[in-house]
């Protein structure tokens, strides 16, 4: 009796919680991946609505076409790279064009004024705003991941079967510089 009570307990050790381990670990990956595919879904709604305020736009700001052709570019890369980093990258220069066009749009009070723009506007805040909730949950499925191939024992497993850690998507440090607000009431 004690042989087999031996045995089963050796073989919940080295066959059970191996496999529960390696399980929760492709659980986790899963979720990476499926938050990384709804921040996808929302660039790709942004990328949609871009086409539409640049043609908006353009025929209002002629000092701007530099950035209207980059966005353009970076629209077109985006959609034809899926992957995570590039996404995150192309992600972050387009988030900071996007965000100069909107400054630039306060030189152009017809532009302001114009119906189709200001819906194109709201669009864009709105989607910057699920892009922005996507990143969140897309950084706290990133940061579970990692602590689950590192913590002991899953490492060895995570090791073993070639799991490896995730990047977040981070902030660029131009972003995290305050605002001076002064300067923009004397602009």
């Amino acid at each position: 009796m004690a042989p087999l009570l031996l045995i089963g307990v050796l073989l919940f050790f080295f066959l059970i919680i191996p496999i529960i381990i390696y399980n929760g670990l492709i659980h986790k990956r899963n979720m990476v991946d499926n938050a990384f595919a709804s921040i996808d879904a929302m660039l790709k709604k942004r990328y949609d609505l871009i086409p539409n305020l640049v043609n908006t736009v353009k025929t209002y700001m002629t000092h701007e076409k530099e950035t209207l052709t980059k966005i353009t570019e970076l629209r077109a890369k985006a959609l034809a790279n899926r992957d995570p980093d590039t996404q995150a990258q192309v992600d972050q220069e387009m988030t900071g064009l996007m965000r100069s066009i909107m400054v630039a749009v306060e030189n152009y009070p017809q532009l302001k004024a114009n119906e189709n723009f200001m819906q194109l506007q709201a669009s864009l805040n709105n989607i910057e705003e699920q892009i922005a909730a996507a990143r969140r949950a897309y950084n706290a499925a990133v940061t579970t991941y990692n602590t689950a191939i590192q913590i002991f024992p899953n490492s060895i497993i995570a090791n073993m079967k070639h799991f490896k850690p995730r990047e977040l998507f981070v902030i660029p440090a131009e972003e995290r510089k305050n605002v001076d607000v002064g300067s923009l009431f004397n602009s």
